[in-house]
């Protein structure tokens, strides 16, 4: 898979959950994808500071995530 092949695949898995994090007021951007394995997004809106962003991040952007591009090994918020 190419690199665009993957920002393409992980555009897709965040399309699929912002309308979650939109919701409540938040959103969600990609930043970057390093060496193929490491996506860092930014978390936005009422999603910064919120006391469950964590596990939002882990349990709903990074399963998606996974599920779209398998190679993908962490997920991390930029603040």
């Amino acid at each position: 898979m190419t690199a665009n092949e993957l920002k393409e695949k992980v555009e897709a898995a965040l399309a699929e959950i912002r309308p979650f994090l939109q919701s409540d007021g938040g959103d969600i951007s990609l930043v970057s994808i390093d060496n193929g394995t490491s996506v860092k997004v930014r978390l936005e809106g009422n999603c910064v500071g919120c006391s469950i962003n964590q596990m939002t991040l882990k349990s709903g952007v990074e399963m998606t995530i996974k599920k779209f591009a398998p190679q993908i090994e962490e997920v991390i918020n930029i603040a």
